[in-house]
C-alpha cells in the first residue's frame, strides 16, 4: 500500500460466514481515496461478497456473520453506532445488470435526493442535470427527461443507474461487474466514465474481464477461494505478480 495516498476504505481481518461456511477469510485491504480498485478472480472467489461487505448489503442474507472490520475514514461500518441508511448514502452501488426504476429518467435520478428530504423542484432539477452530466448521459437524454427510463439502451440504462447512485453524492462507489450485460460500445462508455469518476469518488469495481481491470484501475486485488492472494498497483499485478497463483490466473491457466 502506497504510504503517500490516504486510505478511504480499509478492511482488517474481514471474515464473512454464510452459516458456518466462510465466504471470505481474513481480508486485509486498503483502498486509496479517489482511485479505482479492481477486484478480480474466478467465479465464487468472494470478490462480490467482499464488495457487499462495504455497504452491508450482505445484511439482507440470512445467517450471515461478519468478523473483523471495514473502516471508512477510520469508522467501522459494523460498529454499533453505524446508521445503515446513512452508510448506504455514503457508499453507492451499481449492480451487474441495469436496474432502472420503471419511472421517467428524471424521477430515477431524483429518487434518492427526494428520499433524503430534498423537495425543491429547482434544486432537484440541478441535481438531476449534475448527476446525468457526471454519468456522461446528459447530452443524450436532456430533451426526454420525462420519458420512461425503460426506453433507454442497456448501456444508457447502466449510466442512468450510475447517475442515480451519484445523485446523493456518495463518497465511495461500488460497481459489481457493471458492464457484463452490455455490448462493446456500452462497455467502452462505462469504462471511460469509471476513469472520470475517480476525480470525485473512490471506486471499487468487481470485474471478470482482466483487460477491463487493466484499462480502468489504479490498483488490483486478486481473490481466490475467499482469500485475498495479493494486491498492488495494477501494472505490477499484471506484469510481475508476486504470487504464482496470480500469475496462473492472469495468464489463463485457470479461472
Amino acid at each position: 500500500m502506497c504510504q503517500m495516498e490516504e486510505s478511504k476504505v480499509v478492511s482488517k481481518g474481514l471474515t464473512l460466514y454464510y452459516g458456518s461456511v466462510p465466504a471470505v477469510r481474513n481480508v486485509n485491504l486498503s483502498v486509496p481515496e479517489r482511485s479505482v480498485m479492481a477486484l478480480i478472480g474466478p467465479s465464487g472467489c468472494g470478490k462480490s461478497t467482499f464488495l457487499r461487505c462495504i455497504n452491508r448489503m450482505n445484511d439482507f442474507i440470512e445467517e450471515v456473520r461478519v468478523e473483523g472490520q471495514v473502516l471508512i475514514d477510520g469508522q467501522d461500518v459494523y460498529g454499533p453506532q453505524t446508521d445503515v441508511i446513512s452508510l448506504r448514502r455514503r457508499v453507492g452501488m451499481v449492480f451487474q445488470r441495469p436496474n432502472p426504476f420503471p419511472f421517467s429518467i428524471w424521477e430515477n435520478v431524483a429518487y434518492g435526493p427526494r428520499l433524503h428530504g430534498v423537495k425543491d423542484r429547482r434544486v432537484l432539477d440541478e441535481i438531476v442535470e449534475r448527476s446525468l452530466r457526471g454519468a456522461a448521459l446528459w447530452d443524450e437524454v436532456k430533451d426526454k427527461l420525462e420519458s420512461s427510463a425503460m426506453n433507454l439502451s442497456g448501456g444508457q440504462q447502466q449510466r442512468l443507474c450510475i447517475a442515480r447512485a451519484i445523485a446523493v453524492e456518495p463518497e465511495v462507489l461500488l460497481m459489481d461487474e457493471p458492464t457484463s450485460a452490455l455490448d462493446p460500445m456500452g462497455t467502452a462508455k462505462v469504462e471511460e466514465l469509471v476513469r472520470e469518476l475517480k476525480e470525485s469518488y473512490t471506486v471499487i469495481i468487481v470485474t471478470h474481464n482482466m483487460q477491463q481491470a487493466a484499462r480502468v484501475s489504479d490498483r488490483t486485488a486478486f481473490f481466490l477461494m475467499g482469500e485475498l492472494v495479493e494486491e498492488g498497483p495494477t501494472r505490477e499485478i499484471f506484469t510481475s505478480p508476486r504470487d504464482p497463483r496470480t500469475e496462473a490466473y492472469i495468464t489463463g491457466r485457470f479461472g
